[in-house]
């Protein structure tokens, strides 16, 4: 499995096992929203969101931005899979959740 973790190489990702800490759910998720097809619909989502979603009102004399939360694209769930070109930068995000993951050379 470590061999695949190496820069420049295209690996399919399957979850195994869904994690239970927060921050490994958080991780697998970072690496989920890394696609760029997941990238292009949350790039439509924050056009959506800033243009119609968000509203201001008036508090306490000032006018104040009421945010629309964020819209969750990705679901860290046993069985999804994403593909992502590994670089550098994600190593060692890839190596700390690895034992959740099932990696497949794309």
């Amino acid at each position: 499995m470590a061999d695949l973790i190496v820069p420049s190489k295209t690996v399919t990702f399957t979850i195994k096992k869904t994690p239970v800490r927060p921050a490994d759910r958080k991780t697998i998720q970072r690496l989920m929203r890394m696609q760029r097809p997941i990238q292009n619909a949350l790039e439509k989502l924050s056009r959506v969101r800033r243009q119609e979603r968000n509203h201001r009102r008036q508090r306490a004399g000032r006018m104040w931005m009421v945010r629309y939360p964020m819209t969750r694209v990705t679901n860290v769930a046993k069985g999804e899979t994403f593909t992502l070109r590994v670089t550098p930068q994600i190593v060692n995000d890839l190596k700390a959740v690895s034992k959740f993951l099932d990696m497949k050379a794309a």
